[in-house]
C-alpha cells in the first residue's frame, strides 16, 4: 500500500509544466515504441513481411487511440476522421501539410547533426543512409495504401507516390515525361541545399543516400521500376535543379 501511494504521489507533485512535459514525452514514447516493433519485425521477418504487419497494427492502433484522444478532448469524428479537419477548408489543409514536411525534414536534420556531434561525419552519413533503406520502402507503401494503388501501380503509378512524399510538401519539383516506358524527376528546390546556400556552405553529398531514397521508393512501387541518377550531388549540376533522376519500366 505504501509503494502504490507514493507512486501516485510522484505525478501528483509535479509541476504543471513538469506534468505538460510529461504528457509530451508520453506521446514520444508511443511514437518510439511504434517504430520499434516495426523494426524488430523487419529484423526477425523481412520489410515485406513487417509492411503487411504494419498495415494491420496502424489500422487498428490509430482507430483505438482516435476515439480515446476524440472523447477525451471532446472532437467528433466521422469515418473515424476529426471533423474539425474534415471541415477545415483546403488551403488550411495544405498548410498544415507544408507545417508537417518541415517538421519532419527539421527531424530528420537533428537525428543527422546528433550522430555528427557526437561521432562524426561518416557514422552521420552511415546511420543516415540505412535510415532512407527502410523509411522509402516504408513510405512508398504507406502512400499505395492510402491511394489504394496495385501491387504493380506502374510509372502512373510512381509520378501519383512522388506528389505525395514528405518532400513534396517543401520541396518543388516537377516531372518531365521522356517516353512510354520512362519519365525524368528533378529536384528544382530542395529546402535542405537552399539552407545551406544561404550560409554560403557547399551543397550536401547526398547522392549516397540519393540511390537508396529513389531506388527502393520507386521498386516499392512497382518492382518492374528502375531508377538512374542523371545527377545528384556531389555531381555539379544547373541552378534549375540539385537532383535529376530517371525512371524506367520494365516488364521483366
Amino acid at each position: 500500500m505504501a509503494e502504490k501511494e507514493m507512486q501516485e504521489n510522484i505525478v501528483t507533485e509535479l509541476s504543471e509544466e513538469e506534468t505538460v512535459r510529461l504528457i509530451i514525452d508520453m506521446v514520444h514514447r508511443i511514437i518510439v515504441h511504434h517504430t520499434l516493433w516495426f523494426n524488430e519485425v523487419i529484423h526477425q521477418m523481412g520489410m515485406e513481411k513487417a509492411l503487411a504487419v504494419m498495415g494491420r497494427a496502424f489500422s487498428r492502433g490509430k482507430e483505438i487511440q482516435l476515439k480515446r484522444l476524440a472523447t477525451f478532448f471532446n472532437i467528433e469524428l466521422v469515418d473515424n476522421l476529426p471533423k474539425m479537419l474534415l471541415d477545415m477548408p483546403r488551403e488550411r489543409k495544405q498548410e498544415l501539410m507544408s507545417e508537417l514536411g518541415k517538421n519532419w525534414i527539421a527531424n530528420d536534420g537533428v537525428w543527422f547533426q546528433a550522430v555528427e556531434e557526437i561521432h562524426g561525419m561518416n557514422d552521420a552519413k552511415r546511420c543516415n543512409d540505412t535510415c532512407w533503406t527502410r523509411f522509402s520502402p516504408f513510405e512508398a507503401w504507406s502512400i499505395k495504401q492510402l491511394l489504394q494503388l496495385p501491387e504493380r501501380a506502374g510509372l502512373a503509378g510512381l509520378k501519383k507516390g512522388l506528389q505525395l512524399r514528405m518532400y513534396a510538401h517543401i520541396n518543388k519539383q516537377s516531372i518531365i515525361e521522356e517516353s512510354d516506358t520512362s519519365f525524368i524527376f528533378q529536384m528544382n528546390e530542395c529546402r535542405v541545399q537552399l539552407a545551406r546556400k544561404r550560409k554560403g556552405l557547399p551543397d550536401y553529398p547526398c547522392k549516397s543516400v540519393g540511390l537508396v531514397e529513389y531506388g527502393t521508393f520507386a521498386e516499392t512501387i512497382d518492382a518492374g521500376i528502375r531508377t538512374e541518377c542523371i545527377g545528384c550531388p556531389p555531381d555539379k549540376h544547373p541552378d534549375e535543379w540539385y537532383c535529376c533522376w530517371r525512371f524506367t519500366i520494365s516488364d521483366e
